[in-house]
């Protein structure tokens, strides 16, 4: 049975074309991995089938009666709500129906007696789906997603606005699951979670009956889930049947098979054109050149996919710092509320450093506390002598109307428009991203653009907060290499234990000096 169908759809933003002619079908029980490079149109992809944007063309008809989730990597959370309000909001329509049936009863005193009978099998009906849908069990259905995400913890009358980036993640992810949609539309889930949920949701959707379109580059985790890929390129969508190991296999022999064909049609047309071209002119030649003109005039000439451009990280290093980077002593961290127990830590020149565990249990809060953009609540953080910190932030909350190119040169402005340019492209930026605005770009599409301020500037110490999110396979390959690579200190929060390992030569658990585990 199809769920939905996508025909002939076209879209793009000013000049520059995302989609061409794309179709696509899901059937019922599919669990489809869609992939791509950065900016390749994923997620305006999803945005398309859910109604949120139009397309310029084509066609999107969803099968009758059928309720879809979709966990958007942009959803924003208002402030004032708590996490239980957001997830009692899953249950909306039965609200709705509620009040329905106190409309029906408050409207009965004004109603003649030959109606009130109508109205009262009216409310029955509603009251009986409010039972069928456990309504007066939606209390103990939020206590319970709650507990198995770990918001719990973390208070379900926390206002969400206060909430780390994992954190809210976790409470749109607990939305949704209590939502039971028909199919589920997941992008970028495994972002800011942490190891111990990535798995729970990986357990999760290896039992989900249903369908479900999942958007990831975190591969060992796309791999353990999903028996479909869709793959998003040049403006096409192609269909592999397996997982992406799968996909890789196939893909690289289409491709090497094209390239001969191509190699083959080549020397084709240039035999036929210099026969043309040698023969034309002489009377007794003439209609052979004619016929191999009308054969070039009538070929299929096949096109070579245009090769993206990989970025290329290259971080500088500054001059060599003292020994110790910084020192804590008795550092208390958090906001209105203590974190964590007093650190006495210590982090010394040439180290390279991972951070991990739960989220929400002050690993970024630790990072700022040591820079001092956020105020610790006691004990003191000393930094070291020479340091040249390379800072990247977890996520940019404003919108940033700068064009990249003014963004980059006004980190450094005495660069010529060819360097920022060049600066852009090394990082796998094409000419468009480049003068487009910041916004406007993927979330890969962004963090490549702060990574190009990273690598342009000398440094000996980076602090990086998950910095893999929403970067594409080959952005996450180069940046591994480059940080293993880079001579200076690195201390790493990250939730991919693929990437971290082999890099660093030391991992921290936040868990065990956090007052929330």
């Amino acid at each position: 049975m199809s769920i939905l169908n996508v025909e002939h759809l076209s879209h793009g933003f000013g000049d520059r074309a995302i989609f061409q002619d794309v179709s696509f079908r899901l059937l019922a029980g599919e669990h489809i991995g869609l992939i791509g490079a950065n900016g390749e149109g994923k997620s305006t992809f999803m945005d398309i089938i859910t109604g949120k944007l139009q397309p310029d063309e084509g066609k999107v008809e969803w099968a009758k009666r059928v309720r879809a989730g979709y966990l958007d990597q942009h959803s924003v959370l208002e402030k004032g709500m708590t996490i239980r309000d957001v997830l009692k909001s899953a249950f909306a329509f039965l609200y709705e129906w509620e009040q329905q049936i106190n409309d029906i009863y408050g409207s009965m005193a004004d109603v003649p007696e030959d109606q009130i009978g109508g109205l009262l099998d009216e409310a029955g009906s509603l009251q009986d789906l409010l039972t069928n849908h456990d309504f007066y069990m939606i209390d103990a259905k939020v206590e319970e997603v709650g507990k198995a995400l770990g918001l719990s913890a973390i208070g379900l009358d926390s206002d969400v606005s206060e909430l780390s980036g994992g954190q809210r993640t976790k409470v749109l992810l607990a939305k949704l699951l209590l939502e039971k949609p028909d199919i589920l539309l997941l992008d970028e889930p495994t972002n800011y979670l942490d190891e111990e949920h990535i798995e729970w949701l990986k357990r999760y959707l290896q039992d989900y009956e249903n369908a479900f379109i999942l958007i990831s580059h975190d591969i060992p985790f796309l791999n353990s889930v999903i028996n479909l890929i869709y793959h998003m390129e040049n403006q096409k969508l192609e269909r592999y049947v397996g997982d992406y190991d799968k996909f890789l296999e196939v893909h690289e022999v289409k491709k090497s098979q094209l390239e001969a064909a191509y190699k083959k049609q080549q020397q084709e047309i240039a035999e036929l054109e210099d026969f043309v071209a040698r023969n034309k002119a002489r009377v007794a030649t003439r209609n052979m050149a004619m016929s191999r003109q009308k054969k070039l005039d009538k070929m299929d000439v096949i096109e070579l996919a245009r090769e993206k451009p990989k970025p290329e990280f290259h971080f500088q290093t500054a001059r060599t710092p003292g020994r110790y980077i910084f020192e804590t002593r008795d550092l208390v961290i958090g906001y209105d509320k203590p974190l964590s127990k007093p650190l006495t830590l210590a982090m010394e020149r040439g180290e390279k450093i991972a951070m991990v565990g739960a989220n929400g249990i002050g690993k970024t809060t630790l990072l700022r506390s040591i820079l001092g953009l956020t105020k610790a609540l006691g004990g003191k953080v000393t930094l070291g002598d020479y340091l040249e910190i390379g800072y990247f932030e977890q996520e940019i909350k404003e919108e940033n109307k700068r064009t990249c190119i003014e963004e980059i040169w006004s980190e450094f402005p005495s660069y010529s428009q060819y360097e920022v340019r060049s600066a852009l492209a090394k990082c796998g930026l094409t000419t468009q991203h480049i003068e487009s605005q910041v916004r406007v770009l993927s979330g890969g599409e962004q963090a490549k653009v702060r990574l190009c301020k990273l690598i342009n500037r000398q440094t000996n110490i980076l602090l990086l907060d998950e910095p893999t999110n929403h970067l594409d396979v080959d952005a996450k390959e180069e940046l591994k290499r480059a940080l293993i690579e880079y001579k200076g200190s690195i201390l790493l929060i990250c939730h991919e234990p693929e990437f971290y390992h082999g890099l660093v030569d030391k991992v921290w658990d936040c868990a065990d000096w956090s007052l929330l585990t």
